[in-house]
């Protein structure tokens, strides 16, 4: 007998620090877009054997594509852009995976705001038609304040305005002049001594502190609570010591790189990187316009790590606010189409993904516009049953233990145990 969706959350989650899974498990509850931004790992198990997606070109694909995946961000050129900004689960896939995944994400994010469902496929049509477009011209481009339009520019402009003093007041405090990270239960939890000390040897040991270690030095480090997808794997904040005083300081971002959901599914051999760190950093390098600074993989024991700066220029789009402009909605999700395909001409030709040519020609080819649509409007129904199916459980305590622990006095339940359950 085929295993549960639970049963599936809850193995694919064994392990994950029991505070932020509970977040994470809190977020899918609230809307079966959020649950699919939770469960790309079972988005590409269910992928059908043979799908005519898969005959697509090789691209290097971000692996969780949907609609909260693209942002604001401050390039190491100092400019702000608009671009994907989170390649956890990348790799050298058919472009099929990505551009499914993303017309998957329209229909229940355009459905999550309260738009009709005929919206959802004319917004997914347009955007379809801005991606093909996009791949005809082949030269690709990006999106920077001078460039865009509508609620990205808005974005772009409101970003503007923040500077690093304004983040470190909201993430810090300060208290008889020592600056501290805020711990609100938001952004940040408590860390362990031995976690903390973990960080500081691990960061004082890269090759980019060794550079500056003045400019790296550790003042404090915390849990961080950020995404959807990443809860409860290992993540931290830490404040360094940056150009001094305390509007120089600066806050960095290490999260723990976990296996692709993505890769194990399909028949692509990958290159063999260093570590999943690695894997993460040099496919978001190659497909970004340009990317941000301080980006680098970074090793802590046997696990390996993202390692960034935290800018007051990252931001996401407000498409809760969107609803009530449908037709700025559309344009966004036009520019978004727009820099899916120009993250695959920029990254194409890297071993073994689609040359520039083969791109042009895909973006002439009208044969794979039906199966996407197709598969997109049958996973999405898939997907409110295994939301409805989740919330059940939810409700009913399934995922209390991996949440919080067993009760005290109980046994620790089997795998099989906690299958049988859900």
């Amino acid at each position: 007998m085929a295993p549960s969706v639970v049963s599936r959350i809850l193995r694919f989650n064994d392990g994950r620090e029991p505070e932020r899974l509970a977040l994470k498990y809190a977020a899918m509850r609230r809307s079966p877009f959020g649950f699919f931004r939770g469960t790309a790992h079972l988005f590409y198990r269910d992928w059908p054997a043979g799908s005519p997606l898969d005959a697509s070109p090789l691209t290097w694909a971000c692996g969780d594509l949907h609609l909260e995946n693209f942002g604001s961000f401050k390039g190491v050129n100092g400019l702000a852009y608009f671009d994907m900004n989170d390649f956890d689960e990348a790799a050298l896939a058919p472009a099929g995976r990505d551009l499914a995944r993303f017309a998957t994400s329209t229909a229940l994010a355009i459905a999550n705001l309260g738009l009709p469902a005929a919206d959802g496929r004319a917004f997914a049509h347009q955007a379809h038609l801005a991606y093909t477009h996009a791949l005809r011209v082949g030269k690709p481009l990006w999106v920077e304040r001078s460039t865009a339009r509508g609620l990205v520019k808005q974005l772009l402009r409101r970003v503007k305005r923040r500077t690093r003093r304004h983040l470190l007041e909201e993430r810090t405090t300060v208290t008889r002049g020592r600056r501290r990270l805020r711990i609100d239960g938001r952004h940040a939890l408590t860390i362990s001594r031995e976690s903390r000390d973990q960080v500081v040897r691990a960061l004082a040991l890269s090759r980019v502190a060794r550079e500056d270690p003045t400019f790296f030095r550790v003042i404090d480090v915390a849990r961080r609570i950020a995404g959807t997808g990443s809860l409860g794997l290992q993540r931290a904040v830490i404040l360094i010591n940056g150009h001094g005083g305390p509007d120089g300081n600066v806050l960095l971002d290490l999260k723990q790189a976990a296996p692709s959901a993505l890769a194990p599914t399909v028949r692509v051999r990958q290159p063999r990187w260093t570590s999943e760190a690695e894997r993460v950093v040099t496919i978001q390098r190659r497909v970004q316009a340009v990317s941000p600074d301080l980006l680098r993989p970074l090793r802590l024991g046997r696990k390996s790590y993202i390692l960034r700066e935290l800018q007051p220029t990252e931001d996401r789009l407000a498409l809760t606010h969107a609803s009530d402009e449908p037709d700025r909605l559309q344009d966004a999700l036009r520019v978004m189409a727009n820099v899916v395909a120009w993250g695959q001409l920029r990254s194409g030709g890297h071993q073994g993904s689609a040359t520039a040519d083969e791109w042009i020609e895909f973006g002439h080819d009208r044969s794979w516009a039906r199966p996407l649509f197709d598969f997109a409007r049958s996973y999405t129904d898939v997907v409110r049953g295994y939301w409805k199916e989740y919330c059940a459980a939810y409700d009913s305590g399934a995922f209390d233990e991996q949440q919080h622990g067993p009760r005290r006095g109980a046994r620790p339940r089997t795998s099989a145990q906690r299958q049988m359950t859900a």
